[in-house]
């Protein structure tokens, strides 16, 4: 599996990082997660395109994970293409409908298939009654788990064809549950939004995921920082050596266009 980080920056334009979007591919699999504002251009500068990938899962509902989506049905729309999935939580059909009342022009252009993902695990990692999954989506079979957020949002765990996983957090909070939603993964992309000092919920700082990972019963192979905000700049330096000060795994901070291969 290869993933590629399409935007890691955040609801503030940093003019460095597009929004939220990543692309997940194994051999002619292909699926897009989350698709904030510039994540179109960053598919754009990939080998696949837009015009290669008809699935899109997303992890929530803000701004800067779903913005672009109206952008990237009319751009494969215009390229000749016919169809695409799109799946995310609750609420996650009527979000694209609504989408093209708005836009009235792009109803019926294209097939869409949307769909609804529950999650395998609660925001306390306890499998209860009501839970779904795993999911097969776009030839990867999905673990999903609620997160700690302002909205309902969903991590999501990858595996495909037995290779090792990957792990996105969405958005959320650290907290060692959801670390623990990891173990096994060759990489996990965790949310780390702000630089130790800023007063925040729904996000954490270097030192609240350092504990989180400390704390947890999880190995992982390594972890990239990600969702980062423009108060993380200049400070790379002193987020890593927090987060050190609790867990001595390999962290790194994520970057526009870097690819990673976790096979």
């Amino acid at each position: 599996m290869r993933i590629t980080f399409l935007g890691t920056g955040s609801a503030m334009p940093t003019g460095e990082r597009f929004q939220t979007g990543l692309l997940l591919q194994s051999g002619e699999d292909r699926l897009l997660v989350d698709c904030g504002s510039g994540a179109l251009h960053g598919l754009a500068r990939t080998n696949v395109g837009y015009e290669h990938v008809d699935t899109l899962l997303v992890t929530h509902h803000h701004l800067d994970h779903v913005s672009d989506i109206m952008p990237l049905l009319k751009a494969r729309w215009l390229d000749g293409q016919e169809g695409m999935t799109i799946a995310g939580p609750a609420g996650t059909p009527a979000l694209v409908e609504g989408m093209l009342d708005t836009h009235e022009y792009m109803q019926d252009r294209m097939h869409l298939d949307l769909r609804t993902v529950g999650p395998t695990t609660g925001a306390e990692g306890e499998t209860g009654e009501g839970t779904e999954g795993p999911h097969r989506i776009a030839g990867f079979d999905v673990e999903a788990m609620e997160t700690r957020h302002s909205m309902d949002c969903l991590a999501y765990r990858f595996e495909h064809e037995g290779g090792p996983p990957f792990v996105f957090s969405g958005d959320s909070g650290a907290f060692p549950e959801l670390v623990e939603f990891a173990d096994g993964a060759a990489v996990l992309a965790h949310d780390c939004s702000f630089p130790d000092g800023v007063d925040v919920s729904n996000h954490p700082t270097p030192s609240s995921l350092g504990e989180a990972l400390a704390a947890a019963d999880a190995d992982i192979g390594r972890v990239y920082l990600t969702h980062l905000y423009p108060h993380t700049g200049g400070h790379e330096e002193g987020m890593l050596a927090s987060i050190g000060d609790h867990y001595d795994g390999d962290v790194r901070f994520a970057e526009d266009g870097l690819t990673v291969d976790v096979s």
